[in-house]
């Protein structure tokens, strides 16, 4: 069970119910979006200021983001508690795929969204492969903290030596999340990633949700 924090269960016990039932049906796209990106303790976490997300739930994302069809037959991650991310894929072209790096940025503000990963031991080769693993990666990473998003293309990508950096900020400018306001403030905007730090077996994101305490209190009652 997730404490909520102090000024936010008092704020819950000030609640005018009958008010906050008169304009549900107000916020009822709002209450959809929020229900399909977050869970009462997923959101708690949050806004707490770290979620730790598992590995098992990374790479169910990754799997269903792999056409049954395409070359990268299988992809996954595995988090070390030496702060490695090691990267495992099956592909048609070039058969097993096996590296292990660093997550040196895993960042969303409003005005930006990427990750930057290092190879460490071996050489970073196969651009385009490389671009097509980390767009689903980065996304399913990102997935318990911003809600599903469909990816059509790979996402744009620089890569430097051993250091590929994926930009997602306009993906998820398109998303649910992206398009979904509460008291005038966009979620998208007010929810902050700042790290993503891999332990053994999950990654643990820094976080914050930029909104005043009754702002968050609303959020927090949708699971009520």
């Amino acid at each position: 069970m997730v404490d909520m924090p102090a000024a936010i269960a008092e704020n819950v016990q000030q609640i005018d119910w009958g008010q906050l039932s008169a304009k549900v049906e107000d916020y009822k796209p709002v209450i959809d979006v929020v229900r399909k990106t977050w869970s009462k303790e997923s959101l708690l976490d949050i806004i707490q200021g770290h979620i730790s997300v598992p590995d098992d739930t990374i790479n169910e994302a990754i799997a269903a983001r792999i056409e049954p069809d395409g070359q990268v037959k299988s992809l996954s991650i595995t988090s070390k508690e030496n702060g490695r991310l090691e990267i495992h894929a099956d592909t048609k072209k070039i058969g097993r795929v096996e590296l292990s790096g660093t997550v040196d940025t895993f960042v969303h503000h409003a005005d930006c969204s990427y990750m930057s990963y290092t190879v460490r031991e071996r050489a970073l080769k196969d651009h385009g492969l490389m671009s097509w693993f980390f767009s689903r990666i980065s996304l399913s990473m990102a997935e318990r903290l911003v809600g599903h998003v469909e990816l059509v293309d790979d996402l744009p990508t620089k890569i430097s030596g051993n250091t590929i950096t994926v930009d997602f900020h306009e993906l998820l400018r398109s998303s649910e999340l992206g398009q979904t306001s509460i008291q005038g403030y966009n979620l998208l905007d007010v929810l902050r990633i700042e790290e993503a730090v891999p332990h053994d077996g999950y990654i643990e994101f820094k976080t914050s949700l930029d909104v005043p305490d009754e702002v968050k209190t609303m959020l927090i009652n949708i699971f009520l």
